[in-house]
């Protein structure tokens, strides 16, 4: 089983929260953990183990999020689209 798309989101969650000590375990069953470490060798559990795209998703909703910005344009053209739809 390829951990690519685990390691990325781990990245990702490193630059949202700027704490280069998240990392992730992954059973043998193939099930993978996020674990915080505290700078002293011990680390913490976070998750429960779950399947590569669960854990995917619940490592992206976890921590800070990046809020995405929308310009004045895109806003207008959406609240456009939602009347067409009414």
């Amino acid at each position: 089983m390829r951990s690519t798309k685990a390691s990325a989101a781990i990245d990702r969650l490193k630059r949202r929260s700027d704490n280069p000590l998240y990392s992730m375990s992954m059973t043998s069953g193939g099930l993978f953990c996020l674990l915080l470490g505290d700078g002293l060798g011990n680390t913490t559990r976070l998750s429960e183990p779950l399947a590569m795209d669960a854990f995917v998703t619940w490592v992206n909703g976890y921590g800070p999020q990046i809020v995405k910005r929308v310009s004045k344009l895109e806003l207008a053209f959406s609240q456009q689209l939602q009347k067409k739809d009414i």
